[in-house]
């Protein structure tokens, strides 16, 4: 039942869809998704089908080069931070580089609408001093990674607040606007039953801490105090670009004063603190997201279609239907799908560490051999990765017969995680999650060694 609701949220969810112009790396139409998955399927059939034909005659322990083993980047898409230009020499590292993360458009659109839904469906006790002003405050995680920057562009565009740039939303920090006279962010309108109301963003900043760690859940909680203390009643929303920010205002300050808060990642925490007036959370299908990023690997190892176990069946059972994600050949990267989770579903995800039902089946390992994955997490205290993607990680990588070693970052610098890439021989594969989307370089220059 709850795979069911799951499957039917996703197809509503995908109907809602639509694109915000100059995010770059991951605009998706979605009702396109079908058909481009179709014909992605059947180009790399193709070539799944030349790939295993090679492989009957070659060497099985004939020694392969790092810079020609499988490649998988995931949650940090290579791409310059400055205009989110994707980086499409990473992307092409060799023919078996690839990249799994989220439709963030279509997220981040979804996150802008639940809180226009909410604002619009409690709007006779919303507004907490009466003012006829709806003020709103937002974390943002990382101003320069393409997620953040999607998640703060659909909020303001939902809301009416958002002001072109060069073509594009503005998603640039405005510190504090609480008289509206801001050039990033205008004053939104919205009507109800016939009465308007102001929207205003009040306030919003970068949370990185004074180490240089972005998305820090600490520096929201701290900052949502501030914030409070300054114009604490003007505040009738509080908006963050994930859950483990949103989560750390909400229980420093919003819970106790029921203002509603809405995050991004459906954290287990965040979901059950729906319950308690947590405004909602989009789940970005970590489930499919964690699966195809150790997918691909095994595919490219075994020498098969890539799409094997993802469009179409493996050899036992496991396949995504074209409702749950997408594929873009053009960028060679999969894109899972998102939901939004909010009082009416929440009970339907509290658990965001369970695997997919239609990719739960165990390989054979007599036929997908056990092989040696070095993979990494940018940083080892990030709330959606510690507690629900690497979790996730750990059950696939046993169901797919991967032997997985997992490498945890400060945050900070790719030096303390590419230091720990000494000697990349020993291993088959390889998926890695940048610090920064800029840096794909660091990691690439010490396979071609």
């Amino acid at each position: 039942m709850r795979l069911l609701k799951k499957v039917v949220a996703v197809g509503m969810a995908s109907t809602m869809v639509f694109t915000i112009a100059g995010c770059g790396s991951k605009t998706t139409e979605t009702t396109a998704a079908p058909a481009e998955t179709t014909a992605a399927a059947a180009e790399t059939t193709a070539a799944g089908e030349t790939t295993a034909a090679a492989a009957e005659t070659k060497d099985p322990n004939a020694k392969v080069e790092n810079k020609d083993k499988p490649l998988v980047w995931f949650n940090r898409q290579p791409s310059s931070s400055a205009t989110g230009q994707l980086d499409m020499t990473a992307l092409n590292y060799n023919k078996d580089t690839y990249y799994v993360g989220f439709d963030a458009n279509q997220g981040a659109e979804l996150q802008g609408t639940m809180v226009k839904d909410y604002i619009e469906k409690n709007i006779d006790s919303i507004d907490r001093n009466g003012d006829g002003i709806i003020g709103y405050v937002l974390a943002i995680g990382d101003i320069g990674h393409n997620d953040s920057i999607a998640r703060t562009r659909g909020v303001r565009k939902a809301l009416g607040t958002a002001v072109e740039k060069d073509g594009n939303i503005n998603s640039d920090p405005i510190g504090t606007n609480t008289d509206g006279t801001s050039t990033i962010v205008q004053d939104g309108k919205i009507e109800v039953n016939g009465k308007s109301y102001i929207v205003r963003e009040l306030a919003s900043q970068e949370m990185k801490n004074s180490a240089g760690a972005t998305w820090d859940a600490a520096t929201a909680g701290n900052g949502i105090g501030t914030w409070a203390s300054s114009f604490g009643d003007q505040i009738d929303i509080v908006a963050s670009n994930n859950d483990g920010m949103g989560m750390s205002m909400f229980n420093a300050w919003s819970k106790d004063n029921n203002v509603p808060t809405f995050g991004y990642d459906a954290n287990s925490d965040a979901v059950a603190a729906i319950a308690e007036g947590y405004g909602g959370t989009i789940s970005q299908h970590a489930d499919v997201q964690a699966y195809l990023t150790l997918r691909v690997l095994r595919n490219a190892l075994d020498g098969v279609d890539i799409n094997t176990g993802i469009s179409t069946a493996d050899d036992a059972g496991n396949v995504l239907s074209d409702d749950v994600y997408v594929y873009k050949a053009d960028e060679r990267s999969y894109y899972a799908l998102n939901v939004a989770v909010t009082s009416d579903n929440y009970q339907d995800f509290m658990d965001s560490t369970m695997v997919y039902a239609p990719v739960s089946n165990q390989l054979d390992e007599s036929a997908h051999p056990t092989k040696n994955v070095w993979l990494n997490i940018y940083n080892s205290a990030d709330n959606f990765l510690g507690s629900t993607y690497q979790p996730l990680l750990q059950k696939y990588d046993k169901l797919l017969n991967l032997k997985v070693d997992y490498i945890g970052g400060d945050g900070q610098t790719e030096s303390n995680i590419t230091n720990r890439l000494g000697n990349p021989s020993q291993y088959d594969a390889f998926a890695i999650n940048m610090v920064k989307t800029d840096n794909a370089a660091s990691y690439t220059s010490l396979l071609d060694q």
